[in-house]
């Protein structure tokens, strides 16, 4: 398998652009009488042919991913309606490529040349809310920060908060199993998932999972699906576990001189037993980015920023300050905590404007190239973030392309982003050597290729490598076992 994880010829971003991979491949249309089936199904507004149309659905956020044009994109309202498409599609052997709100950032929602998409983005209904037993049934439509909302009127909450939250669905979410900036301490989607609802590629409807706190009966089956990113099955409703609302959260903020300190920091708060709801880090490159992209006040001098929040309540002053004791004892040149809430929140905020201001930075610094970013998604125990941190800078050095590192730093799940210009051949050769080898370095350290992004097109060599050949062929196995065919979102994953 070839090392690098990107295409020789790589796609322009937006979809309206000649240049994206597959946009100007021709199709010769839909089979004969396939429209008519999906017609028949669902009705005409929900089959979309229009070729500007179908531009749209072309690709999800992963910048240097290739994608075709699909023939048709149709939006179901409901399990019924998935069925149909899938049965259609498969009697004229299409291929089904499921999408959501296309906020992935591995190319797993890309569409490929004549395929049949099919988009959720119409199953929006929050199907049930149950605070007794702590569930709520959705559509996989429903957008993560909608579903925050409507348990928190119920004094419950749903942890996952992946930074695409306000756009991102919880079908996308499951696909994936998203993670976000709290798993810290509260997990990622798979560890709410407690049932779905799954048509299958012969069209069939499978239920998996339960509505009980405690379940053990045969084949975990939902976790099976949960991560898939599509490739087995098209989710059509999802059983989630809630939360009680979390308590009153007070957040710090520390700042280093290095961030192989910001690292020791992390691995020292994680050996002392210390359980932050929230542990992010921020280098230099992007304080600079996100205080140019929105003033707010950064420390730009600093080479790493840590921030940290307790949602104990009560005990939240208490546990906030053993956290500054680690991070000062790492060697922290300042450590404060936020004077209130409104302080809080825009530190928050901060962390979310991460991709966005990279993505001026990349603008700015090729004004007349074409900027892309490919983002990397490593994760590696705690105890060796130091460790990936010194490497990463190391290999921005020798590869002499710009990278900045954002991430989860408490569960160790860094976001190196590398900055490239695409219209540059030079440049990109550069970013995919950067890539190759910060995936190494964070195998050789013990990690995985990906902690929550998938692995869509960007990373199948990597999971080839890191699960290794028997793990290959388990997956393989899967994979023909539910999708003889292999319609169901080919190219992605394995």
């Amino acid at each position: 398998m070839s090392g690098s994880p990107l295409p020789d010829a790589l796609p322009a971003t937006s979809p309206d652009d000649p240049l994206v991979a597959g946009a100007d491949s021709p199709t010769g249309g839909p089979p004969a009488g396939l429209l008519d089936e999906l017609r028949a199904a669902l009705g005409e507004n929900a089959v979309l042919t229009d070729p500007d149309l179908l531009r749209t659905y072309q690709r999800d956020q992963a910048d240097l991913c290739d994608a075709g044009l699909p023939a048709v994109v149709t939006r179901p309202r409901d399990t019924a309606g998935v069925a149909a498409v899938v049965r259609a599609a498969a009697r004229y052997g299409s291929p089904v490529v499921p999408q959501g709100a296309r906020t992935g950032l591995a190319g797993g929602a890309n569409a490929v040349d004549g395929a049949v998409v099919l988009s959720t983005t119409a199953m929006t209904e929050i199907l049930e809310i149950d605070p007794v037993n702590r569930i709520a049934v959705v559509q996989p439509g429903v957008v993560n920060a909608t579903l925050a909302a409507a348990v928190a009127r119920h004094g419950l909450r749903y942890p996952p908060d992946p930074g695409s939250w306000e756009s991102s669905t919880i079908g996308g979410n499951v696909a994936t199993n998203a993670g976000g900036m709290c798993c810290v301490k509260y997990g990622v989607t798979t560890e709410y998932v407690l049932g779905l609802e799954v048509v299958l590629a012969s069209g069939e409807v499978l239920r998996t999972g339960r509505r009980t706190a405690k379940g053990v009966a045969g084949y975990d089956l939902t976790r099976l699906f949960v991560g898939s990113e599509g490739t087995l099955g098209v989710i059509t409703e999802v059983t989630v576990s809630l939360r009680p609302a979390a308590e009153e959260s007070l957040t710090l903020v520390a700042v280093f001189d290095s961030t192989v300190a910001a690292g020791t920091a992390v691995a020292e708060i994680s050996a002392r037993g210390l359980t932050p709801s929230l542990l992010e880090l921020l280098d230099q490159t992007h304080l600079r980015t996100i205080e140019a992209y929105r003033p707010m006040g950064l420390r730009t001098d600093a080479k790493a920023l840590l921030l940290a929040a307790a949602d104990t309540g009560p005990r939240a002053a208490a546990d906030l300050r053993r956290l500054a004791e680690v991070c000062e004892s790492a060697g922290a040149a300042e450590v404060f905590e936020a004077t209130d809430a409104t302080e809080a929140a825009a530190l928050l905020q901060a962390r979310r404007l991460a991709l966005p201001a990279m993505e001026r930075f990349a603008a700015e610094r090729y004004p007349n190239g074409s900027p892309g970013i490919i983002i990397d998604d490593v994760a590696v125990p705690r105890a060796a973030l130091a460790a990936l941190l010194d490497g990463v800078e190391r290999i921005a050095a020798e590869c002499e392309v710009p990278i900045g590192i954002v991430g989860h730093a408490g569960d160790g799940n860094m976001h190196p982003n590398i900055v490239v210009d695409r219209a540059d051949p030079e440049s990109v050769r550069r970013g995919q050597l950067a890539f190759d080898a910060i995936m190494q370095l964070g195998l050789d350290l013990g990690g995985t290729c990906t902690g929550e992004h998938g692995v869509g097109l960007l990373k199948r060599d990597w999971l080839a490598r890191e699960i290794g050949p028997v793990g290959v062929r388990v997956h393989q196995a899967i994979k023909a076992a539910l999708d003889p065919a292999g319609l169901l979102n080919p190219g992605k994953v394995i």
